[in-house]
């Protein structure tokens, strides 16, 4: 059975391009968390964790070992509100 040559150049060229595409995007997401994997599955214990720590300070992956919190963290408090019908 003979290997059709011509057929390796674009299955090389398919192949290195998702290789290529699926790097690029584990590089872009890792870049937006500091380097750290995304997360996946977040409960709403979790999102409230995070929007304490962008509040905190500045971004959402980021953590403090202050037992101070800045000035205008206090105010500066997420207060959800209900939609009246």
């Amino acid at each position: 059975m003979p290997v059709p040559w011509e057929a390796l150049i674009p299955f090389g060229l398919v192949t290195a391009l998702f290789g290529a595409a699926g790097t690029l995007l584990n590089v872009s997401k890792r870049a937006q968390n500091q380097g750290k994997p995304p997360r996946y599955h977040i409960d709403s214990w979790e999102e409230m964790m995070m929007d304490r720590d962008q509040r905190l300070t500045g971004h959402a992956r980021k953590q403090t070992s202050e037992p101070v919190a800045p000035e205008g963290f206090e105010t500066s408090s997420v207060w959800y509100t209900e939609k009246t019908q």
